[in-house]
């Protein structure tokens, strides 16, 4: 690695898909990410900004042929996973590093009972007889929080709530205690309540395993809640990383203050005032169609001629502060 702790750094990682026309084209653009054991690295961005496709990048899930990692490296405690056989890289997933996919009811096998599934994933890593996975699968289904884990351990996924199958999937990602588990909008589709349960679970059991979290969401308030520092994509590029606190006092980037206008802010309805929130225009940019020049440049407010020849480099500000704006250090404040 580079030197420094962190349990996850990588470095220029590009991935790149297939046009139509057989071009391929850039979805996760040269990104930079360190990780630390214990800490929780929230990524936010409108749908199509690339999150779930860097998550796929770093656990080298990118469909093939279409797509391919087209450059820089992944370093996981110390290993490259980009320099490694897809049989290795078995090996290092589920062990080494987790996800937790979006939708449980698609992730789960329908046609298998949900101990069954985390009795696999044990034995899968580990070399350990049947009932000692049992065992381990049963402590695992207790630790997610499941009551009477030795019935729901018979049960099918559709048995379950959408709560409970998250928890299932959750699980599965810690059967072997990774060092990172890349949460991919953990929460989608649940209520209010269950998603406070869930995000509370991950982060104990981040704790408590010591483990590092990726954790990719468009909900800033649990950005504000439950990560340590956030990383804005726009476009398949990094735009702004700040620690939570900076970010939410002065984001730096245009689109990264205009996701935060977006959000509801009901202390200001508590004091009588408009509620009314900001719409960014247009949309995400098609990826093999863009032009040169910052690629946020025809939705900002704040566009200006020199935005357009060239994309703006991320600058470090210090502090732990990188932004891709020309115009970063006058929202600094």
């Amino acid at each position: 690695m580079n030197g420094t702790s962190s349990v996850l750094s990588i470095r220029k990682l590009r991935t790149e898909f297939r046009s139509e026309a057989g071009h391929w084209f850039p979805v996760v653009r040269d990104i930079d990410l360190e990780l630390a054991a214990g800490e929780t690295l929230a990524v936010v961005g409108e749908s199509g900004c690339g999150k779930s496709m860097l998550a796929y990048s770093m656990m080298r899930l990118v469909p093939q042929p279409a797509g391919r990692i087209g450059g820089g490296q992944v370093w996981l405690a110390g290993q490259d996973l980009l320099s490694l056989s897809e049989r290795d890289m078995r090996a290092i997933r589920g062990r080494e590093m987790s996800m937790i996919f979006q939708e449980p009811m698609t992730s789960l096998n329908p046609l298998m009972t949900v101990g069954r599934q985390v009795v696999e994933s044990i034995v899968e890593h580990e070399r350990c007889r049947p009932a000692q996975a049992t065992r381990r699968a049963l402590e695992l289904l207790d630790l997610v929080g499941i009551p009477e884990p030795g019935k729901r351990y018979e049960q099918y996924p559709h048995h379950l709530s959408g709560g409970m199958r998250q928890r299932v999937m959750i699980a599965i990602a810690l059967a072997c205690k990774p060092k990172v588990l890349i949460a991919d909008e953990p929460t989608t589709a649940l209520d209010v309540t269950i998603q406070a349960q869930v995000l509370a679970l991950i982060d104990r059991l981040k704790r408590d395993l010591g483990m590092g979290v990726i954790l990719i969401t468009h909900d800033l308030g649990i950005v504000a809640e439950w990560s340590q520092r956030v990383m804005v994509m726009y476009a398949g590029r990094k735009v702004e990383e700040a620690d939570v606190e900076s970010f939410f006092v002065a984001p730096m980037h245009p689109y990264s203050r205009a996701l935060m206008e977006s959000v509801p802010q009901p202390e200001l309805a508590a004091a009588g005032q408009s509620l009314e929130l900001a719409e960014i225009p247009g949309a995400v940019p098609a990826l093999d169609k863009m032009g040169p020049g910052c690629a946020f440049a025809t939705r900002c407010s704040y566009a200006r001629d020199s935005c357009l020849p060239a994309e703006p480099a991320l600058r470090d500000l210090g502090a732990g502060r990188v932004v891709a704006c020309v115009r970063a250090e006058e929202f600094a404040s």
